[in-house]
């Protein structure tokens, strides 16, 4: 059984505009909620942060055991079945339920939790380095006046990552707690197995598999376009002005990433430096290979990613 990955994108135009229409922060009426628009740069390398994402998702959901999936569907088709009253329906479906967690268990006696699902949840941040960085300062600012509610709308938005988690059947008490509700529904109180049914479900344990800084994704991704004309020989003038502007860009984007708390502070240092390194090694027009090598494994280091 393939599993739903629910995409949920939630994009925040610009962090100042919570702030619009609140009387908390009436002060900001005045300022224009507008998007931001990303770069040309990172319109471009979309794609290719997307393509790498996916491989992620992808990675997560080959953990997915097929018959903890059905265990699932099994378990809802008997609550609708309880609900329409069909009692003998829903106790095939318990069984099969049943059934495929024994299995589970038998192949795996030492696994706890089961894989049924996996769940991506996407927020980005259509806003300017200079802007997160105010909303920072206003927001660290509200926290040290202890006006925590005024600093948590702003706390909350600061955030361009996707996050990727897993949904789990705890083995060590939902078989259990599925087999006790067939004796309910034989003794007739069907409304006691529906929420007996309905608890056990709830039960489902929900996992943080891994948060992905979209930032430091696009960074990487301008990384690999610009070494690629920084190797190209005799490049044309509007391929020089390209190439400066994705380590401008390169730049742009670790600054966010910085800014947003991604990464330990003293590592983005380094990075700019090696970025300076490279834009004086392919000024002028200037070619060759290996200029990216050490700020390409600083990333890769500091980040936790893969080639």
């Amino acid at each position: 059984m393939k599993s739903i990955i629910v995409k949920t994108i939630v994009t925040i135009f610009s962090i100042l505009f919570l702030a619009t229409g609140s009387a908390m922060f009436a002060a900001d009426k005045e300022k224009t909620a507008t998007p931001e628009v990303q770069s040309k740069s990172a319109r471009e390398v979309q794609p290719a942060v997307d393509a790498k994402t996916d491989e992620k998702v992808a990675e997560q959901r080959k953990k997915i055991l097929s018959q903890a999936t059905v265990a699932i569907e099994e378990s809802r088709k008997a609550l609708k079945a309880l609900d329409e009253g069909k009692t003998e329906e829903a106790i095939k479906n318990l069984e099969l339920a049943t059934g495929k967690m024994a299995l589970i268990v038998a192949r795996d006696p030492e696994l706890s939790l089961a894989n049924v699902d996996i769940k991506v949840k996407v927020f980005d941040v259509f806003a300017n380095a200079e802007t997160l960085e105010a909303t920072v300062k206003r927001a660290t600012k509200y926290l040290e006046d202890g006006e925590v509610q005024l600093a948590r709308p702003l706390v909350a938005s600061l955030a361009s990552e996707m996050v990727i988690e897993s949904v789990n059947i705890p083995l060590a008490t939902y078989p259990e707690a599925i087999k006790d509700i067939v004796p309910l529904i034989d003794k007739g109180k069907i409304k006691e197995a529906k929420a007996a049914l309905q608890a056990a479900l709830n039960t489902l344990v929900v996992i943080n598999e891994g948060v992905i800084p979209l930032p430091v994704m696009r960074a990487k991704a301008m990384l690999k376009e610009a070494e690629k004309l920084a190797e190209t020989k005799e490049r044309k003038e509007e391929d020089n002005k390209k190439l400066a502007t994705f380590l401008d860009n390169t730049e742009t984007q670790l600054k966010i990433a910085e800014i947003l708390g991604y990464g330990d502070k003293k590592a983005f240092k380094p990075m700019y430096e090696q970025l300076d390194t490279i834009r004086e090694k392919t000024k002028d027009g200037k070619s060759g290979t290996g200029f990216f090598d050490k700020l390409t494994e600083q990333v890769f280091k500091n980040f936790q990613l893969t080639p």
